[in-house]
């Protein structure tokens, strides 16, 4: 079976030469997203609760778009740009993943796309 490019206009649209998900088999590789508004393509970062909303709401839409869900969501990677900013981060994070968690890392990096100051990608397996 050959992997399947997922798209969706509910999230943003890639910013360079990647697809906003790949769909292997069972799996789908969700690209790394950023706060950036699908209909206007602005950024949503007036503070870092709202921005990881944004980021969340746009893997939601790019989940949602291949048939999967949080609960399908394995692993996670997390870049950030001032680990200082971890917990406020991590606690909107988490208010996607009530229960059942998935694996995940997270890693300060000196600079993201856009300047903004959180990006994150996931893995999710439907079984």
């Amino acid at each position: 079976m050959p992997n399947q490019i997922i798209f969706t206009s509910e999230a943003p649209a890639p910013i360079g030469p990647y697809s906003q998900a790949v769909l292997a088999g069972n799996t789908l590789y969700v690209s790394g997203q950023i706060a950036l508004d699908p209909d206007t393509g602005e950024l949503i970062n007036e503070n870092i609760t709202e921005e990881t909303h944004a980021v969340m709401k746009n893997m939601e839409a790019i989940l949602r778009a291949a048939d999967f869900g949080f609960g399908d969501v394995v692993k996670c990677t997390i870049f950030i740009r001032d680990m200082g900013q971890f917990g406020t981060i991590n606690e909107a994070y988490g208010q996607y993943f009530k229960q059942n968690p998935p694996a995940r890392e997270t890693v300060e990096v000196s600079k993201l796309p856009k300047n903004v100051n959180v990006e994150i990608s996931c893995m999710a397996v439907k079984n």
